[in-house]
């Protein structure tokens, strides 16, 4: 199996390369430097790996949420690649991703993961282990810290990753027992590609023309605009 994964979702820019048991992969604090970087990114890995994008069987992409110039970067690249390789395509939420980074790096059987969204808000997730993968339990959200912390503690051990709690890192205590996850506090590539494994077995990868980001945040204001449903 040979799955590609790029991701420009937040201030990182990744990529990394599955090809049977082995791993490639680039990863670097980018903000704003994401067009100049993915694509050489994504090239020396196939020359490290000595093959090309028709080789491939699918191309991963971080679906977001994250930013929102950032998230149409990724998909954007990730799209043009498919189309010129004639590759499906599968997107991976970049929360979800980094949920598998700390379970990769710690361990981590539970997680929650939190970018900060700007504008005082969070967009965040509780996933825990199952089969080895990273599930998400309830659904992500783009919600205030303070709202979020007030609404509950989690009962036992958990682990914390991203910039929504080092940002908000006075409010967001929400577990009895918060572990703060070691390693990159951002999505990484290189942890997209175990779900995006699942995703092939399973069957969950789209033509290109049905690859779609999420943001979150623009479902939230959808709703709240007069006359929409």
């Amino acid at each position: 199996m040979k799955i590609l994964a790029v991701d420009t979702a937040t201030e990182a820019c990744s990529a990394a390369l599955l090809m049977g048991e082995q791993v490639f992969s680039r990863f670097e604090e980018a903000p704003r430097d994401h067009t100049r970087k993915i694509l050489p990114m994504v090239q020396s890995l196939l020359d490290e790996a000595g093959i090309t994008l028709e080789d491939l069987d699918a191309i991963a992409f971080g679906r977001g949420p994250g930013s929102f110039t950032g998230v149409r970067i990724g998909i954007g690249v990730a799209q043009g690649l498919a189309l010129g390789a004639d590759k499906p395509m599968i997107g991976i939420s970049t929360l979800a991703a980094m949920a598998q980074g700390a379970q990769r790096r710690d361990g981590a059987t539970r997680v929650l993961a939190a970018i900060d969204a700007r504008m005082n808000e969070v967009y965040v997730g509780q996933y825990e282990m199952r089969d080895g993968l990273m599930v998400l339990t309830g659904e992500e959200r783009v919600i205030a810290p303070q709202v979020l912390a007030a609404e509950a503690t989690l009962p036992g051990s958990w682990h914390s990753i991203g910039t929504g709690f080092t940002t908000y890192a006075e409010v967001l205590t929400l577990a009895e027992q918060q572990v703060v996850a070691s390693g990159a506090q951002l999505p990484m590539a290189e942890d997209m590609l175990p779900l995006a494994k699942a995703a092939w077995e399973a069957g969950d990868a789209v033509p290109v023309e049905a690859a779609t980001p999420v943001y979150l945040r623009d479902k939230v204001t959808w709703k709240k605009l007069p006359g929409r449903e």
